[in-house]
């Protein structure tokens, strides 16, 4: 059925009945206000937007993948502060020529991962719009001391969970139209850009056993995301070229020596954390139970140094794009359309 046959208010109705009522949720969707339990005295909260035709592309994502990826995005920046995620505020904007099966579809994406990580949708809004966008709000619990980006310190170590550059490597390949060139690891490369995993119990481990001292979720490229840490704790950081971990897709479709995607993609949403080097043997026992390859890449340098790679050769790697800004991106290319 067409949305302006169904209405607002039966597209909110039909998303009610079929969203289940989670632990703590005393009033949910079909209220003012939605009204919840507050276990703990203080919350967690972050928010993301995305837009059609900036963060997604409809030829080749799926209305389920994108509601998958809308929740999966925030639970990582809970995941990256160590905490627990429980509620979900989702507000979309939709063309007026979608059908409400397209939303259906969403919501599906959006309740497959919110069963698996504990999450209850409680309420939001709709409206119209000309492309169709998405603004999600996760709340979640804190740990008893939630990670920042702001506590590393010079000689600390530096770790990523997984395997980095398989979304950004992924998304070049749909953008090429190039996807058959490559054969069965491409469906590897492309369940990491759609449906990334959100590192919600490595992130609470590591911040209940407080063995990191700095963390962050890489969503805008590996470079760029610890330098938001470096800048924050006030150090700088040497990588090694060889210690980043590349998944085996990536290695067959980009090669070993491409780091591009893996140094400055994005949308990763793997942990980036610093530590002590007296937290080494805890870090490599704690991998099992956070269910995630845990890697050592580099170290915490004196800030006066500032973000360098390091290939095997002892030389450093030229860092001609660090990572992913929309307002910088946008400038560049308003500038590429005067000079054309």
């Amino acid at each position: 059925m067409r949305l302006s046959q169904l209405g607002e208010f039966g597209l909110i109705e039909a998303i009610a009945r079929t969203t289940p009522k989670g632990s703590g949720v005393r009033i949910g969707i079909g209220d003012d206000a939605a009204w919840v339990s507050h276990p703990r005295q203080s919350s967690l909260i972050t928010s993301d937007l995305l837009i059609e035709g900036i963060h997604f592309d409809l030829r080749w994502t799926t209305m389920f993948d994108l509601g998958y990826k809308t929740l999966a995005v925030n639970l990582s920046d809970i995941a990256a502060m160590g905490g627990i995620s429980a509620y979900l505020m989702l507000s979309l904007g939709i063309p007026s020529h979608f059908d409400s099966k397209k939303i259906a579809e969403f919501y599906r994406g959006i309740h497959s991962l919110a069963a698996r990580s504990g999450v209850t949708l409680i309420g939001g809004d709709t409206n119209i719009a000309p492309l169709f966008l998405a603004c999600a709000c996760v709340i979640g619990h804190p740990s008893k001391h939630p990670l920042t980006r702001s506590g590393a310190k010079t000689g600390d170590d530096i770790y990523v969970t997984g395997t980095l550059g398989d979304a950004a490597l992924a998304l070049q390949i749909l953008q090429s139209k190039s996807k058959r060139a490559h054969g069965k690891t491409i469906g590897q490369l492309m369940q990491r850009h759609h449906r990334p995993t959100a590192r919600l119990t490595a992130g609470s481990i590591l911040a209940e056993k407080r063995v990191a001292s700095a963390m962050i979720d890489i969503s805008d490229g590996l470079i760029q995301d610890l330098g938001h840490i470096c800048k924050a704790s006030g150090v700088g950081a040497e990588i090694s070229a060889d210690d980043i971990p590349l998944s085996s897709a990536y290695r067959a479709v980009a090669g070993k020596d491409d780091l591009r995607y893996a140094l400055s993609g994005g949308e990763d949403y793997e942990l980036l954390f610093c530590a002590p080097h007296s937290h080494r043997d805890d870090i490599e026992k704690l991998q099992r139970r956070a269910k995630v390859s845990i890697t050592r890449i580099g170290r915490c340098v004196a800030s006066r140094a500032g973000i360098s790679v390091i290939a095997a050769s002892g030389k450093p790697i030229a860092l001609d794009a660090p990572g992913h800004d929309h307002f910088k991106k946008s400038a560049n290319n308003a500038r590429r359309r005067r000079s054309a």
